[in-house]
């Protein structure tokens, strides 16, 4: 996990485009600047930063539903709970479920898990749009493989 840049997703480690389910596994860094802040002598992961985490995990599921033809920008989290806290060096288990998929939005319910217990979830909606340069979706492509996105959801070519 690289906080500073949010890449907030390690590594993808089931995607099941059936069933419009993603989990993924991340590492919290030991250390971090926004540790610093956040709060001296007692850091833990900023609430705000758990939502993008889920809002990133199930925009790669988003993606994926659509084989990378689209782009999924975070429109709207709604009812985000922070149920306990993450701290350096944590790891955390990160799901999300497609609840809807239509009308140029998608919507996702998602969770994180770290020993066991859930520490966050939400509902996040997506607005789906063309990606708007071939930059972006070329930087895309490469995240999606560097978090193990499955090959045979990327495009070829």
């Amino acid at each position: 996990m690289r906080l500073e840049y949010f890449q907030m997703v390690d590594r993808v480690t089931a995607l099941d485009t059936a069933t419009g389910t993603v989990r993924v596994e991340s590492v919290l860094p030991e250390t971090s600047p926004i540790f610093e802040g956040h709060f001296p002598g007692y850091p833990i992961m900023p609430g705000v930063l758990m939502i993008e985490t889920m809002a990133q995990t199930g925009g790669w599921l988003v993606m994926a539903l659509l084989k990378f033809e689209r782009m999924a920008f975070l429109a709207s989290v709604k009812e985000a709970k922070m149920r306990s806290f993450l701290v350096p060096g944590q790891a955390m288990v990160v799901e999300a479920n497609l609840v809807h998929e239509g009308s140029g939005y998608s919507i996702v319910d998602a969770r994180i898990l770290a020993d066991g217990k859930r520490i966050a979830d939400t509902t996040i909606t997506y607005r789906v749009m063309p990606f708007p340069n071939a930059t972006l979706r070329d930087e895309m492509l490469r995240a999606a493989q560097r978090v193990s996105i499955p090959t045979e959801l990327l495009p070829h070519g």
